[in-house]
């Protein structure tokens, strides 16, 4: 669990050194800095849709988990709990509670938190999740310097999914074909383009990327069916 504690304290950390920053910048800086911010995501998450070797799965994926997360209301309850520690933590911040959800998704979406994680709950090699946390880190003080502490939040999750994958490994890494991983980790980076298109504000309706979380899950479901079948 080294790697996921570090993982996690590093995020911290980060997220403190680019809240300290947020201060500091003047607003006309800020909004630049954002819009370069979200071109970088959206390069991110291009690159990492265009990895998928099946393209009918990924669209099914975001089709039908953007279903299931929109009734189960994710988007709504992620913010609810970002603007509750908002009150809490960090009152007059108004954009706390989107730092909380981007970060989180961003974190988290990635093939490195999973093959990583499953590193260190199988062979006890933190090796791929220090690599991540150095990564992170860094997105974490940019993206802290344009949203503040809230992003801070996001290592509260980031640590229940990657410390969950880590102590369930030895159950759940035969079926984490690389494969599985490669598609899951493309549905991912297609969620991350959505956070890039919020970031610019280019969309007339905002996208609700929260509610997109269960796409993940789906070719989860897919290989699993494909295996028994």
């Amino acid at each position: 669990m080294l790697g996921v504690w570090v993982n996690c304290a590093v995020v911290v950390l980060g997220g403190l050194l680019g809240s300290f920053m947020k201060k500091a910048i003047p607003d006309r800086y800020a909004r630049t800095i954002n819009h370069g911010l979200a071109l970088c995501v959206l390069v991110i998450g291009i690159g990492g849709a265009l990895e998928t070797q099946n393209m009918l799965i990924m669209i099914a994926s975001v089709v039908l988990g953007t279903a299931a997360g929109t009734a189960l209301k994710i988007e709504d309850r992620l913010n609810c709990l970002g603007d509750f520690a908002q009150r809490k933590l960090s009152k007059g911040d108004s954009r706390f509670a989107e730092g909380f959800v981007n970060a989180t998704l961003l974190f988290g979406v990635g093939a490195m938190a999973v093959v990583g994680s499953l590193e260190a709950g199988l062979s006890n090699k933190p090796d791929t999740l220090l690599a991540k946390a150095a990564l992170d880190g860094v997105g974490a003080l940019i993206f802290a310097s344009t949203f503040g502490p809230g992003v801070i939040l996001s290592a509260i999750p980031l640590t229940l999914y990657q410390g969950g994958i880590a102590l369930l490994a030895g159950t759940i890494a035969p079926f984490l074909t690389e494969e599985l991983i490669r598609e899951m980790s493309a549905v991912g980076s297609v969620l991350i383009i959505g956070l890039g298109l919020n970031m610019l504000g280019v969309m007339k309706d905002r996208i609700c990327v929260g509610n997109m979380l269960p796409a993940m899950l789906v070719p989860v479901i897919y290989y699993s069916l494909a295996a028994l079948l």
